[in-house]
């Protein structure tokens, strides 16, 4: 992740360098074009896709249907693709500082190749089940199972588009994808009366097989030689395990509450395979767009003012001398908590206009009841998880994997146990279990980064080894035998 960020950081710096108000709201609708724009672009593409074909006149089964269907798409593509991410985005930023260029196709092809061998492994018992326990068409089944895949392509590439650093072609293939996804879908309805929801997710589907193949695409233009050095790669799981299982978690973490309501009252079970509460994962989304913009200003506050002072003492602690290194230390810790300070004040004053807006509009389009009595307590609680993850992204910073890992297990675990206890409050404590897994989870990885500020001397300096590990025969326990030297010497002098 910070790997991929990298990039970003210098087109920010042209950008606001010219310290005007125009340059301020350019530089952050870049910050969101190369970030959210494209969840954007899908949703609005189904929405309008909705709108024009009548989604809202098609029987009530059709449509829950295929609401279901994109929503396991979606959820679940994501959290196939999440224990490779951070791994195989720290491989390819190591090969990149190398100058390995050529080992990053197969670091592609090793990473696509388990994403969609994990992808197959649980997507395909449940298309089973789907077709012979719900009883729906084979040829629905294998369109929503293509669409799960081509959603593991897609997300799994992203990362290569990233470390190209040509994020603005995202933005571009999404807008293409849905583009042609939408004009598609208007063709099988208008012109070959093919039916609305079916030709929904056939045209979704298609979409983003375009952006699957757009991303390929790119990624082998970018990377021409292939080295055939797939083993480095793996040797990295076993280096790195921590990586995968932090970043499962996090992704886990964002779901797991959702996943808890689906076992309670407030479920709706559709063709026996398909489970989800609809009104706690509305005010889930509407929670997480309360507090998208976090990431945008992370991104771009992250790449404007923390990296240089990183960089400073990164160079510091390469040449520079006792009073420099300590000096570039407190420098960049300064600006770390400056920067902590400023999303989250930030990020307050735009969740409280966000939420003010939701509160008041939302239930003239008919957001009410249920969904805007979870909402309040979810959006809370989605404006800590973001501040926990700019934490964690930071602990990333300093290599700190185990305290990255222990605020992701007390995310996960805390977001989980709490979720639980609150199926049985009241409905507006439902989102309680988000705000006190974050909360904790945030606690830790700053409490974390206060203890890397007090070791950080130990942890530069004295975790290197000045003889490389290896396998082979032990070197003997003997290093000088002093009778020995005595009988040479005395052999020396008698001759």
């Amino acid at each position: 992740m910070v790997a991929a960020m990298a990039g970003i950081g210098v087109k920010l710096n042209r950008i606001f360098e010219k310290n005007t108000l125009v340059s301020d709201l350019i530089g952050f609708g870049y910050s969101a074009v190369v970030t959210v724009a494209p969840m954007f672009l899908v949703i609005g593409n189904i929405v309008v896709m909705g709108e024009a074909l009548g989604l809202s006149k098609e029987p009530y089964a059709p449509r829950e249907l295929f609401s279901c269907t994109i929503l396991y798409m979606f959820v679940f593509s994501l959290l196939t693709t999440a224990p490779f991410n951070a791994l195989l985005s720290r491989y390819m930023s190591d090969v990149i500082f190398e100058e390995k260029y050529e080992d990053i196709i197969p670091c592609f092809y090793v990473g696509l190749a388990m994403s969609v061998f994990l992808g197959c492994l649980t997507g395909i018992p449940f298309c089973i089940h789907e077709a012979v326990v719900g009883k729906i068409g084979i040829l629905y089944v294998f369109t929503g199972f293509c669409g799960y895949i081509a959603c593991v392509l897609v997300f799994y590439s992203i990362l290569y588009i990233q470390i190209c650093k040509d994020y603005k072609k995202i933005t571009i293939f999404f807008f293409v994808g849905m583009a042609a996804s939408l004009l598609m879908s208007l063709v099988l309805v208008r012109v070959f009366s093919f039916p609305v929801t079916n030709s929904m997710l056939v045209s979704i589907v298609a979409g983003f097989l375009l952006i699957a193949c757009q991303e390929i695409a790119m990624i082998k233009r970018y990377f021409k030689k292939n080295s055939g050095r797939y083993r480095p790669v793996l040797r990295y799981f076993r280096k790195l395990w921590p990586l995968v299982i932090i970043n499962t978690l996090y992704t886990a973490g964002l779901y797991i509450h959702n996943f808890v309501f689906w076992a309670t009252d407030i479920k709706m079970t559709v063709a026996e395979s398909f489970v989800c509460a609809p009104a706690y994962d509305m005010a889930s989304c509407l929670a997480m767009f309360t507090n998208i913009s976090a990431t945008v200003i992370l991104i771009s506050r992250l790449e404007m003012h923390f990296r240089d002072k990183y960089k400073g003492y990164s160079e510091a602690v390469i040449g520079g001398r006792g009073v420099d290194i300590r000096n570039a230390q407190n420098r960049m810790f300064r600006q770390l908590a400056s920067e902590l300070m400023a999303l989250a004040r930030i990020q307050f004053i735009i969740s409280i206009s966000v939420f003010l807006i939701c509160v008041v509009m939302l239930p003239q389009y008919g957001f009410s009841g249920l969904v805007m009595q979870i909402y309040p307590c979810l959006a809370a609680g989605y404006f800590i998880l973001f501040l926990m993850y700019s934490a964690i992204i930071f602990l990333y910073y300093y290599n700190d994997l185990a305290g990255a890992l222990a605020a992701a297990i007390a995310f996960v675990l805390v977001t989980f146990a709490v979720s639980v206890y609150a199926a049985g409050l009241s409905e507006k404590w439902y989102g309680i279990g988000v705000a006190a897994g974050s909360l904790v989870g945030w606690g830790v990885a700053y409490f974390r980064l206060r203890w890397v500020e007090r070791h950080l001397d130990e942890h530069i300096f004295c975790r290197g080894t000045l003889i490389d590990y290896g396998k082979g025969a032990a070197l003997p326990s003997k290093v000088y035998d002093a009778r020995r030297d005595r009988k040479k010497e005395g052999v020396v002098k008698a001759e």
